[in-house]
């Protein structure tokens, strides 16, 4: 483009660093949701399958999908398909819109003669994904939502209720129990200086962006997912079974042990497991043990350290790693139902005791109050 420009020699390069004011905006994601994903690699499997040559399996993938961003994504691979360009290159430069372990799976696939099969792994593997990621969401959903409402209606009771009996207690000059000297003064500080709160609730929000975009701060916050004492057990089988089901899936279409550890690494959503990954990947390189790095991992379960050394010593990896994936997932299944009765309870108590103390401190001087009107009669 400079030599067409007349620019036959550079003398200097300078990157324009991205801004708010250069950068490309788009309105629409170019994120595929997981069942327009698994309903592609079903359909192009079964063209595959049928021998139907990949630009024209494309071409009728396009037209089909309802998803607009896979719909755009598969316009620009289909010309440069046809252009003559291996299918794995075209998937890797449309940026995030397919996944890693799709184009590696489907690379390895080109290589092997076997896209159709690979391309049917992957669905399995998605489809799974998915299942385990729903249920996961299905559990927290409900607690976060009643937690929600409980703090609205907490601030509309300290905002809108309370401060009606404020003039009726300073008028009959009442001794206020310290509860409702409490909670008086949290409804005037709501009242006159919700501004602090604003600025607290965005330099929260702020923070936590800071702390989660910086690979330290990353790396901690996944630690305490894993930590926390209900859910950190539930998250913690979750990643195992993401992290074992990925190898599985990785190891059957034959993806090299050192790529399928690394690739196994960015996927599985999770600073402190892929750092283990990446040991173990480390371990292998260096002609240790695969298992090796779990043993002494704390975030492991024996059992996934054994079941690993048995497939390691049998020759049958991959399959431990699917039993270990199915093991977990039906594990945290079970989890998601035995506390879905248990936090229903939970909630509802946490939310009547911040809607009752706030009710009885309201209450309690009007006990006074009573009090000293039939004193005086």
């Amino acid at each position: 483009m400079l030599r067409e420009q007349g620019k036959q020699v550079i003398l200097e390069v300078q990157e324009v660093k991205e801004t708010i004011w250069n950068k490309d905006i788009e309105l629409r994601s170019n994120k595929v949701k997981a069942k327009d994903f698994v309903v592609f690699c079903r359909q192009f499997a079964t063209l595959i399958r049928a021998s139907v040559p990949i630009v024209d399996s494309l071409v009728i993938l396009k037209e089909q999908t309802e998803s607009k961003a896979l719909k755009k994504a598969l316009e620009v691979v289909t010309e440069e398909v046809a252009e003559g360009r291996q299918l794995s290159q075209c998937l890797a430069g449309q940026g995030k819109t397919f996944p890693t372990i799709f184009i590696n799976l489907v690379r390895a696939g080109e290589m092997s003669g076997t896209l159709d099969d690979v391309l049917d792994r992957l669905a399995i593997y998605m489809e799974k994904q998915q299942n385990t990621t729903e249920k996961i969401k299905g559990a927290l959903t409900y607690p976060l939502v009643l937690m929600v409402m409980s703090i609205g209606v907490a601030i509309f009771l300290l905002v809108k209720v309370i401060p009606t009996f404020v003039n009726i207690f300073h008028s009959q000059h009442l001794t206020l129990p310290l509860a409702t000297r409490i909670v008086l003064a949290v409804s005037a500080f709501f009242i006159d200086r919700w501004y602090v709160l604003v600025l607290l609730l965005i330099a929260c929000i702020c923070g936590f962006l800071y702390v989660t975009r910086s690979q330290r701060g990353h790396f901690l916050l996944d630690y305490a997912k894993l930590k926390l004492p209900i859910f950190g057990k539930m998250f913690q089988k979750a990643v195992i079974a993401r992290a074992m089901r990925t190898l599985a899936t990785l190891f059957k279409s034959a993806v090299p042990t050192l790529q399928a550890l690394q690739i196994t690494s960015r996927v599985v959503e999770n600073d402190v497991i892929g750092e283990l990954l990446l040991e173990a990947r480390e371990s292998v390189r260096n002609g240790a043990s695969l298992v090796q790095p779990f043993r002494n991992h704390w975030a492991i379960p024996p059992l996934v350290a054994q079941m690993i050394s048995i497939g390691e010593q049998t020759g049958t990896i991959d399959e431990m790693f699917a039993k270990i994936a199915d093991f977990y997932e039906a594990d945290v299944e079970a989890m998601v139902e035995k506390l879905r009765p248990l936090i229903e309870p939970l909630m509802i108590v946490f939310m009547t005791a911040i809607v009752g103390v706030i009710v009885l401190a309201a209450i309690l001087p009007m006990f006074s109050l009573y009090q000293n009107m039939g004193s005086m009669q």
